[in-house]
């Protein structure tokens, strides 16, 4: 079922027609009783039915807001749709119901799931969505709205389970690092999923990501671990390149003659002073490297 334009005409001229027409038809009344006095329900009855079926009118008219749609049944049936903002008036027998067009949003509750690597997570997302067929919203789901809020956490879970929280070898994607791509990835699977109720999805992505609290203080310490062997790499290949320039100076220059074995003392104790954590002390050495 799709969405279609139902009759529905400009709302002021119609009250302009009844404003109108009830008084003259109240006023025809009075002129024809005292036209015929001896007949007055001849002239009244007429009245009567005309003024019914106009007041009855008055029932056809409601209004559409900006960014609003009216659906329309007819005795259970869809009529149709009126986008049209401002006074309207249609049908008298057709039943009503207002659908907003307004784009909306809501968080989901933090669930609790298991990433790619089977490790627990906790992860919770914002979705920003907006009806775009009103038949559809209405009549293929029960609630749209209740719809919209369990199929959201519903693809936010199937997301959730296809990457691991972090990616600790390579460039492979990750819930963490690579946050555009799994924010694609959990709008197409939600949008998918509520195309059958007609929204549309926005936008949609994550607004909390952690460890489950169970493995959490573990995968802080691995993370630690990860960024400490991280900096000593740098430290080292740092170091590494300081004393190969600091000999290759030293030889340039013609300061010193370093054999292999005093070559080697010397990269010792560079990388030593380098690689340290902590201050070095001086040692003078007023001796040899060689024993006599």
């Amino acid at each position: 079922m799709n969405e279609r334009s139902a009759f529905s005409l400009a709302g002021i001229p119609v009250v302009l027609v009844l404003v109108v027409a009830i008084p003259a038809t109240i006023a025809a009344a009075v002129f024809g009783v005292d036209a015929n006095p001896s007949a007055p329900l001849s002239t009244i009855v007429p009245a009567a039915l005309v003024m019914a079926v106009l007041l009855f009118a008055t029932a056809g008219f409601f209004q559409v807001q900006p960014n609003q749609g009216q659906v329309l049944q007819l005795f259970g049936r869809y009529a149709g749709t009126v986008r049209d903002e401002g006074l309207r008036w249609t049908n008298p027998f057709y039943s009503k119901r207002a659908v907003s067009l307004r784009v909306r949003n809501f968080e989901s509750g933090r669930l609790k799931v298991n990433d790619a690597d089977g490790n627990p997570i906790e992860i919770a997302a914002v979705v920003v969505w907006q009806v775009v067929d009103t038949a559809e919203a209405v009549f293929c789901v029960d609630d749209y709205e209740n719809f919209v809020q369990i199929q959201s956490e519903s693809a936010l879970r199937q997301m959730a389970q296809s990457y691991p929280y972090d990616a600790h070898e390579g460039d492979a994607p990750s819930l963490r690092s690579h946050g555009d791509e799994v924010n694609a990835h959990l709008r197409r699977e939600i949008h998918q999923r509520l195309g059958k109720a007609g929204v549309d999805v926005v936008e949609a992505r994550i607004s909390h990501l952690a460890y489950a609290q169970e493995i959490a203080q573990a995968m802080l310490q691995r993370q630690q671990a990860g960024a400490i062997v991280a900096a000593r790499g740098r430290i080292v290949e740092g170091a590494v390149s300081m004393v190969e320039m600091a000999l290759a100076e030293l030889g340039k220059r013609g300061v010193v003659d370093l054999d292999n074995e005093r070559r080697a003392a010397m990269v010792s104790n560079l990388l030593v002073v380098l690689c340290g954590e902590r201050g070095t002390q001086p040692v003078v050495n007023t001796g040899t490297l060689y024993t006599g």
